[in-house]
C-alpha cells in the first residue's frame, strides 16, 4: 500500500528475485505524486518477464493506456524489419520509392534521413483537423506536396504528428500494405502483445482513458512566464498553432484515432506490450527467435547524426528511426533504442544487458508530457541487472 495524501494507492503485480528494489521504486514513484497516479511497469530481461506491476484505480497488467509517441517504435520496428527483409534500402531516396514526394526540392531526402526527422515536413498549410491527423493516408498525401519548413538533410526537428504517416508511405509503396497491417501480422499477433496500432472494438473495455495534466503551482507559474510562441516550429509540429489548438489528450480519447492507429502517436497498449515488442524483437519471446539479427540491432540503435532539434530545441539523437536512449539513461549499454510518448509512456530495448522497458501512465505527466520518474525506474532496473 501506498499513501498519496488522501489516496491509498496498492501495488498490484510481481518481480522475479533480485528486482526487489524495482518494486519499492515504483511504490515510491506512486507516493510522491498526488494527481490520482495510475501507472503500469514491465521488464523483460532475456526475454524472460522480471518485472510487471501496475497500480490505480481500474488500471490492472492488460489494461490499455494510450501511449502517444511510444507507437513510433513499433512503426520503425516495422521498417527495421523491412531493411532487414532487403524490401527497403535506408540510403535510397524516398522520392525513389514515392514519386509524389519529390515536389518542393525534397527529391534528395533519403530514406534514413527522414526517419531521423531531417525532411521539414512538421506539418501542412492549412493545418489538420483530428480526423484527419488520424489517417496516415490523408497526412502522407497532404505532405508530398507541402514546401518542406528547412532545406531537407540540413537539420533535425522532430515530427511529432506526421514521421510515422511518412515513413508508412513509404512502406506502403513498397509492400502494398499499411505498416498497421504488417505490425499486427509479423510482431503484435504472433507474439500476443497488447500493444495495438489500431485497436478492435472489441478491446475498448481495457482503454484507460488518458486524463490531464495538473500542474503545480510552480509549473503553472513557469508556463506563465514561458508561454509558447504561436509562431515556432513547437507550435506547428503539435499542432498548437491551430485554432483551436490540439487537445492532445482528447485526441488520444477519440475512438476514431485508437480504431485506426496512426502510426506516430495512436498506439494503445500496456507496459507488458511494449517492453515485449522490444523484447521480441531482440531477445526472442515465449519461445519465438529474435525478430531482428544483430546487425539489424546494430543499425536500429546507431546514431548518425547529432545536434539540437529546432522543433524541441533538445539534444534527442535519432537512429533507425529510434531514439537513442544512452544519452536519457547512462547506465544502459550502447545501442539501447526505444522511444518515449506523451503521457509519459516509455519503452526501449538495452541489448547489451537484455532489458526491454515499458512503462505506461494515465494521467499526462508535467512538462511537456515526459515522465521523470523514468530515470529512477529504468536506474533501478540496471542496478538490478548488474547485481545479478
Amino acid at each position: 500500500m501506498t499513501d498519496t495524501g488522501d489516496i491509498t494507492i496498492t501495488v498490484h503485480g510481481t518481480v522475479a528475485a533480485g528486482f526487489e528494489g524495482v518494486r519499492e521504486e515504483f511504490a515510491a514513484v506512486l507516493a510522491a505524486d498526488h494527481t490520482e497516479p495510475g501507472s503500469q511497469l514491465a521488464v523483460y530481461h532475456h526475454g524472460r518477464l522480471v518485472v510487471d506491476l501496475w497500480a490505480g484505480e481500474g488500471i490492472d497488467g492488460d489494461s490499455l493506456p494510450a501511449v502517444y509517441s511510444s507507437t513510433k517504435g513499433a512503426a520503425h520496428l516495422v521498417v527495421a524489419l523491412l531493411v532487414q527483409d532487403g524490401v527497403i534500402d535506408p540510403d535510397r531516396t524516398v522520392a525513389s520509392y514515392w514519386p509524389e514526394f519529390a515536389a518542393e526540392s525534397k527529391g534528395g531526402l533519403t530514406v534514413r534521413e527522414l526517419m531521423s526527422h531531417r525532411a521539414g515536413l512538421i506539418w501542412a498549410d492549412g493545418g489538420f483537423t483530428v480526423e484527419e491527423l488520424a489517417d496516415d493516408r490523408v497526412i502522407a498525401g497532404r505532405l508530398a506536396g507541402q514546401r518542406p519548413y528547412w532545406t531537407p538533410g540540413t537539420e533535425v526537428g522532430y515530427h511529432a504528428l506526421v514521421i510515422g504517416a511518412l515513413t508508412g508511405e513509404v512502406v506502403r509503396r513498397v509492400t502494398g500494405r499499411s505498416v498497421q497491417e504488417i505490425f499486427e501480422e509479423r510482431v503484435r499477433a504472433p507474439y500476443g502483445l497488447g500493444f495495438h496500432l489500431g485497436l478492435p472494438e472489441e478491446l475498448e473495455p481495457r482503454y484507460v482513458a488518458v486524463r490531464p495534466a495538473v500542474a503545480t503551482p510552480e509549473q503553472q507559474a513557469e508556463a506563465a512566464a514561458n508561454p509558447l510562441d504561436p509562431d515556432s516550429l513547437m507550435a506547428l509540429a503539435f499542432g498548437f498553432a491551430e485554432d483551436p489548438p490540439l487537445d492532445l489528450v482528447a485526441f488520444a480519447n477519440t475512438r476514431a484515432v485508437r480504431a485506426l492507429g496512426p502510426a506516430s502517436v495512436g498506439g494503445v497498449g500496456s507496459a507488458r506490450g511494449l517492453a515485449g515488442m522490444y523484447a521480441a524483437a531482440v531477445s526472442g519471446l515465449d519461445g519465438l527467435p529474435p525478430l531482428l539479427t544483430p546487425e539489424t540491432v546494430a543499425e536500429a540503435g546507431r546514431v548518425r547524426w547529432k545536434g539540437t532539434d529546432v522543433v524541441t530545441a533538445q539534444t534527442d539523437p535519432f537512429a533507425l528511426g529510434f531514439e537513442a536512449q544512452q544519452g536519457h539513461y547512462p547506465a544502459l549499454g550502447e545501442g539501447a533504442f526505444g522511444h518515449s510518448g506523451a503521457a509519459g509512456s516509455q519503452a526501449y530495448a538495452d541489448p547489451v544487458n537484455g532489458v526491454a522497458y515499458g512503462y505506461t501512465r494515465r494521467r499526462f505527466a508535467l512538462p511537456g508530457g515526459a515522465a521523470p520518474e523514468n530515470e529512477r525506474l529504468s536506474a533501478a532496473v540496471s542496478e538490478a541487472v548488474a547485481t545479478l
